[in-house]
């Protein structure tokens, strides 16, 4: 995590909680020649509306305003994570068990590296995953510290 998103994460944490919402990811990236600093937030139950978000970002930009934290010029957008979510941390994973994922991994496992499939389990040692190959389900063992990046998916096969 950078530092800003650091510092970013520090700031907007008790907004969040404060209404009753989860911080899921904040993003400081440039985008051709703007910056954007990205929050991204959701509902316990999963499910945003407009006017959440506009209060996080009303919210949000008074303090950024008061703390000056960042340099350069930027936009700040505040928005839902989308259905294809980001998992980062333990309850991410948690809450997603028996729900339809996309994991890639650092190296391959079983020859491949990208894996889309039902999250089965999720321990303290990683996650199995229910894949279809073809015709066969598989269940295919991802220790945590090979996971690269792991998201909510959309199950287009059903």
């Amino acid at each position: 995590m950078s530092k800003v998103t650091s510092v970013i994460e520090e700031l907007v944490t008790p907004i969040v909680e404060e209404l009753n919402l989860e911080l899921v990811e904040i993003e400081f990236l440039k985008e051709g020649r703007n910056w954007f600093l990205r929050v991204y937030i959701d509902t316990p139950e999963g499910g945003i509306d407009i006017e959440q978000c506009a209060l996080v970002s009303e919210r949000l930009s008074e303090v950024l305003d008061e703390k000056d934290p960042i340099e350069q010029n930027y936009y700040l957008e505040v928005s839902s994570p989308g259905a294809e979510r980001p998992l980062r941390k333990e309850s991410d994973f948690e809450k997603s068990v028996g729900k339809f994922i996309y994991v890639k991994t650092y190296e391959p496992i079983k020859d491949m590296k990208e894996f889309q499939g039902y999250l089965r389990s999720y321990t303290d040692e990683g996650l199995e995953l229910e894949v279809r190959i073809k015709t066969r389900k598989l269940t295919v063992f991802i220790e945590k510290e090979k996971i690269a990046k792991a998201r909510l998916a959309i199950d287009f096969s059903s």
